[in-house]
């Protein structure tokens, strides 16, 4: 199977918590970008909860027919070093046009995506996938990711339920946490995974490397056992 090299890289707290407006107040919480760099992993991954709060447009996009796609499909509407890849199963975020962007979005659907939405991506300059009949085909996403935008190496930087949905498909080839010197502890927070059935048993892991950062943080580095 082709597929770019996948990392989870997230800031989290001790307690493996990573809302945002927790982690932003951690200290430590400064290596986090400078960390993702040296990743070089310039494709970055999110998922529809986490663009929706902190990338996308406000409200939604209202389909004016009910006509899905109905095939698995793409469009290569900008090439770029860097995309900002956003899984969004039914196509509903509205986002800026993507003419001049330096990082441009690519958006994964299913192919329930109604077809008025893609030609509002396409209006906008923005790529797309549309793969799965029901849901997002994670495994033919990366293939299309890989074969068709030459994407070789992607962070997922998104919320519990997508890191847990790679992980679970045994895409995830690396996970990097930068762990805040601090403890959230609060009930029903999101973990740095999610979602998985709960009869699956833990993914293996393998320690890769351990470093100090300034500010009390600690940065992990696991590769991933598939």
């Amino acid at each position: 199977m082709n597929k770019p090299y996948i990392i989870c890289h997230m800031m989290v707290s001790l307690d493996g918590r990573i809302d945002c407006d927790m982690t932003e107040q951690l200290r430590g919480t400064v290596n986090y970008y400078p960390t993702l760099q040296s990743i070089e992993a310039p494709k970055t991954l999110s998922g529809r909860v986490t663009a929706e709060t902190e990338l996308s447009h406000a409200g939604r996009f209202e389909s004016q027919h009910s006509e899905p796609l109905g095939q698995e499909d793409f469009a290569k509407n900008s090439d770029a070093k860097g995309y900002e890849v956003i899984v969004d199963t039914k196509g509903v975020l509205l986002w800026e046009d993507d003419l001049n962007a330096k990082k441009p979005h690519l958006i994964i659907t299913s192919e329930q995506v109604k077809k008025d939405y893609l030609a509002y991506l396409d209006q906008n300059h923005i790529s797309w996938i549309a793969t799965g009949k029901t849901k997002i085909d994670l495994n033919r996403a990366v293939e299309i990711l890989a074969d068709k935008f030459d994407v070789e190496r992607m962070a997922i930087v998104g919320g519990g339920h997508i890191n847990g949905s790679f992980l679970d498909a045994g895409l995830t080839d690396e996970i990097s946490l930068v762990i805040g010197a601090g403890v959230d502890g609060r009930a029903n927070m999101p973990a740095v995974f999610d979602g998985r059935p709960k009869g699956r048993k833990p993914v293996p892991l393998t320690l890769k490397n351990v470093q100090q950062l300034d500010n009390n943080a600690v940065w992990l580095r696991y590769s991933v056992q598939n």
